[in-house]
């Protein structure tokens, strides 16, 4: 099946050609950053009308990457949710128009859905596996029984683990997107000058908290004169990133430890962070477990991603008609699509 996939979650406009679920044609991402950089965030009315804006020029790129025509285009997957409501709205309304002039089958996908399964455009992982899905918005534990069976394992309670780095770097007066900026910085830092806190880290639960390492990480800049030490401020990157990722790859080993299972998959845009794939790499060599971690391409947002759950339940003739709307809130256990292909 040849899918034309669109995401429009939040400020990147992306499309993407893909052939069966697995091999991609072409994969355009339209980014958002220099709109949203003044503002030192994602302001949602801007996201929307930049997506309105891109989104014709950006199908069209990718049908003319991939060598294709619309002609010969089979499906059509979207992100459905979660996302901003204006942005998703953008999207899922094109590819409704677009699979209702075709008469192609059209299927929602759920954009946590589209990233713990980008991997799978790169290599096989076997079923069942722990996924960790970090971003900005999300920070999620969950077990993969198979695309379409997910049982959340455990959560952020407050920001999510990019929400924290976004702020601590805002806080830091560093460049939007603050994320990319702190893993720059705390290349040439000292990771254990600061003692930063591990929110929950030996709490017996699978859940996140980053709200309480974000405050100490403000504290110190307050009392310490961060932003004429240059030094400092790269320690202090480095220690607060070094903080951070601890909580994650220690609750993600826990995690595959407690369920029996020796496979994760890390995914999101927080994936791309250098410390977070060579600390999960360590970990996962130190203990023998099958580590799966998608090129930083595929971390960050993009449509491709979504071709893999998109075919799956086309193939298997589950789809969505042209009522579909978007979810701005739509929790990865809700879905329940695989008992249909199951039953």
């Amino acid at each position: 099946m040849l899918l034309l996939t669109i995401e429009t979650s939040c400020d990147e406009t992306a499309a993407a050609v893909v052939r069966d679920g697995r091999t991609v044609l072409s994969n355009i991402v339209a980014s958002q950053v220099k709109d949203h950089a003044v503002y030192g965030g994602v302001v949602p009315e801007i996201a929307s009308r930049m997506h309105l804006e891109a989104i014709p020029a950006v199908i069209g790129e990718a049908l003319a990457g991939a060598s294709v025509s619309l002609d010969a285009i089979e499906g059509i997957a979207v992100t459905r949710g979660p996302g901003l409501a204006g942005a998703l709205l953008v999207g899922t309304s094109v590819a409704k128009a677009m699979a209702f002039a075709r008469q192609l089958p059209l299927v929602g996908v759920n954009h946590i859905e589209g990233h713990l399964s980008a991997i799978f455009l790169e290599r096989e992982v076997a079923f069942p596996f722990i996924a960790l899905v970090v971003s900005g918005g999300h920070t999620h534990l969950y077990r993969v029984d198979s695309i379409g069976r997910y049982v959340t394992l455990g959560q952020t309670l407050d920001d999510a683990a990019g929400e924290a780095f976004d702020k601590v770097a805002k806080l830091l007066g560093l460049s939007y997107p603050g994320g990319v900026q702190v893993d720059r910085l705390a290349a040439d830092g000292d990771p254990e000058r600061i003692k930063f806190p591990r929110p929950l880290l030996h709490d017996g639960s699978f859940n996140f908290s980053f709200s309480g390492l974000k405050t100490a990480v403000l504290n110190f800049v307050h009392k310490n004169r961060v932003s004429d030490d240059d030094q400092l401020l790269r320690d202090l990157c480095a220690s607060f990133q070094r903080a951070a990722c601890d909580v994650l790859v220690t609750k993600t080993f826990q995690a595959a430890e407690t369920a029996g299972i020796e496979r994760i998959v890390v995914a999101g845009g927080v994936a791309c962070n250098s410390a977070l794939r060579r600390e999960m790499a360590q970990a996962a060599a130190a203990r023998g477990v099958e580590l799966a971690i998608p090129s930083p391409s595929l971390c960050s947002d993009n449509a491709a991603m979504l071709a893999v759950p998109g075919d799956y339940y086309l193939s298997r003739g589950i789809s969505d008609d042209n009522s579909l709307d978007a979810r701005v809130n739509w929790p990865l256990d809700e879905i329940k699509r695989a008992e249909i292909s199951n039953g």
